[in-house]
C-alpha cells in the first residue's frame, strides 16, 4: 500500500458520506482501544492486593501517563495536519498502533506493569497526533450545515467506543485472568481493522504544505492560543472544552473506586458504571446535534452545565445501590453529551481554515491539561484530603454550578441564545 503525504483528492470531499463513515470507524477503533488498554490496567492494578496507598498512587498515574503524551504531542499533530494530508497522518498513526500494541501484548503476557504503563503513554502519543487530523477532517469532509449533526455522530461513535471498550476491559479481566496474553492479542487485531478502515477515508488536499514541523510544543502552543484569544468566542469553546475533560478525568477513577468498594461488584459489573456514563454522553452528544437544528446552538452550554450538577447532586444524595446508580450515572453522562457537542463545533468551526490544524491541536492539547489536573485532583481529594465519594459529587456539583453561571454572565450573548431556544422550542 503507498501512501502520499500529500494525497488530492480528485473530487471534493465535502460530500463523501463514505469517507467520513470510515473516519467514524477508524475513531471508534481507536477509542475503544485506548479505553480498553487503560481500564484493564486499572482494574489489574486494582486486583493485584496492593496497599491502599500505593493503589491510590498507581491509579493517578494511569491518567497521568494516558493524559501526558497529549500535553507533549498535540502541537506536532497540529503542524501534521496542517502540513499533510489528514487523511495519510492518519493511515501513518494506524500504522504506528500496531508497534504500540505488540508492546502492550508483551506486558500483558508477561503480567509486566512498567510494559503496560509504557503502552499506555505510547499508545496515547499516537492518538495525541491523530486528534488534530481527526477533528480536522470533519469540516473537510461535510458541509457547514451538517457539522453540528457530523460532531453529533463523532461523539456518539467515541463515546460508544468507550463504553464497549471500558466493558470490554472488566470481561478481558475477569475472563483471562493469569493469562492476559489473549487481551492482547485482541488490541493487535483491532489495530489492525483500525488500519484498513482508515484507508477508506476520502482523500483531501493539505491545508498548508508549506507548514514546519516544529519540535517546541510550548512556543507553538502559545502561539496557537494567542491566535485563539482573538476570538473571544472560540478561547471560551476552547476552556469549556478543557474543562468537560477535567470533569470527565476525575469521575473516571471515582467511579471505578466506586464500584469496587463501595458496591463490591466484580471488574466485568464494575465497568458497567463507565459503560452508563459514555451511554449517557453518547445519546446527550447525538441529542445536543439534533436539538441544534443545522445550527451551532451555544446556547445549550448552559443547560448542559445545569444538568451536570443537578446529576452530581443525585448520586451525592442517592442510595449506593447498582441499577440506581446506573441511571445516575447515565443521566449525568447525558447532560455531559449537551454541553460537549456545541462547545467542539464551535472550536472546529471558527479557526481559519489555514491554522485550524494548530488551533485543534491546542485545544486538542488543553482538554488533556484537563485530564492530567484531573489525575492530580484526584489524589488530593482522594488520597490527601480523604474525601468520601459523596463529597467528591459534591464537589463537582460546585464547579458545574459555578460553570453555568460564568456561561450566562461571561459568554457573549449565551443567555440570550438560551432564552430563544426555550422560547422557540416550549412556545404555546
Amino acid at each position: 500500500m503507498s501512501v502520499s503525504l500529500n494525497d488530492v483528492s480528485a473530487a471534493p470531499a465535502a460530500n463523501s458520506h463514505r469517507g467520513f463513515w470510515s473516519l467514524i470507524a477508524t475513531q471508534f477503533q481507536g477509542a475503544f482501544s485506548d479505553n480498553a488498554l487503560k481500564n484493564l490496567v486499572i482494574l489489574l492494578i486494582l486486583d493485584a492486593g496492593l496497599s491502599v496507598t500505593m493503589t491510590n498512587r498507581l491509579v493517578p498515574a494511569v491518567l497521568v501517563l494516558f493524559s501526558l503524551p497529549f500535553i507533549i504531542f498535540s502541537m506536532a499533530g497540529g503542524d501534521l495536519a496542517d502540513r499533510y494530508s489528514k487523511r495519510s497522518v492518519t493511515i501513518g498513526t494506524k500504522l504506528l498502533e500496531i508497534a504500540i500494541v505488540l508492546l502492550a501484548f508483551a506486558g500483558l503476557a508477561f503480567g509486566n506493569l512498567p510494559l503496560e504503563l509504557a503502552a499506555i503513554f505510547l499508545l496515547s502519543t499516537q492518538a495525541a497526533l491523530f486528534g488534530p487530523s481527526k477533528y480536522g477532517l470533519l469540516p473537510e469532509l461535510l458541509p457547514e450545515r451538517d457539522l453540528s449533526w457530523g460532531n453529533g455522530v463523532l461523539e456518539l461513535g467515541t463515546f460508544l467506543a468507550i463504553l464497549t471498550g471500558t466493558v470490554a476491559a472488566g470481561y478481558m479481566a475477569d475472563i483471562f485472568r493469569g493469562r492476559q496474553g489473549w487481551s492482547g492479542a485482541v488490541l493487535i487485531g483491532l489495530a489492525l481493522a483500525g488500519l484498513a478502515a482508515s484507508v477508506g477515508i476520502s482523500r483531501v488536499p493539505a491545508a498548508d504544505p508549506t507548514r514546519r514541523l516544529r519540535l517546541n510544543f510550548l512556543g507553538t502552543l502559545v502561539k496557537a492560543i494567542s491566535l485563539a484569544r482573538r476570538d473571544r468566542l472560540l478561547w471560551q469553546a476552547i476552556l469549556g472544552n478543557a474543562f468537560f475533560w477535567f470533569v470527565g478525568g476525575l469521575l473516571q477513577p471515582v467511579v471505578i473506586l466506586y464500584g469496587h468498594e463501595a458496591l463490591r461488584l466484580s471488574d466485568s459489573h464494575n465497568t458497567w458504571l463507565q459503560a452508563a456514563l459514555a451511554v449517557g454522553i453518547g445519546a446527550g452528544s447525538l441529542a445536543a446535534g439534533y436539538l441544534s437544528a443545522g445550527e451551532i446552538e451555544y446556547g445549550l452550554v448552559p443547560l448542559g452545565s445545569l444538568g451536570l450538577a443537578a446529576a452530581n447532586a443525585w448520586l451525592a444524595f442517592g442510595a449506593p445501590a447498582f441499577t440506581p446508580v446506573l441511571i445516575r450515572l447515565a443521566v449525568l453522562g447525558f447532560f455531559g453529551g449537551i454541553f460537549s457537542v456545541p462547545v467542539l463545533a464551535m472550536v472546529q468551526h471558527r479557526p481559519p481554515r489555514d491554522r485550524r490544524g494548530t488551533v485543534l491541536a491546542a485545544a486538542n492539547l488543553l482538554s488533556f491539561v484537563g485530564i492530567f489536573l484531573a489525575g492530580g485532583a484526584y489524589y488530593a481529594l482522594i488520597g490527601l484530603a480523604h474525601l468520601s465519594f459523596r463529597q467528591v459529587f459534591l464537589v463537582n456539583t460546585a464547579i458545574n454550578l459555578a460553570l453555568t453561571a460564568y456561561a450566562l454572565l461571561a459568554v457573549e450573548d449565551c443567555a440570550k441564545r438560551m432564552a430563544s431556544w426555550l422560547g422557540n422550542k416550549f412556545s404555546f
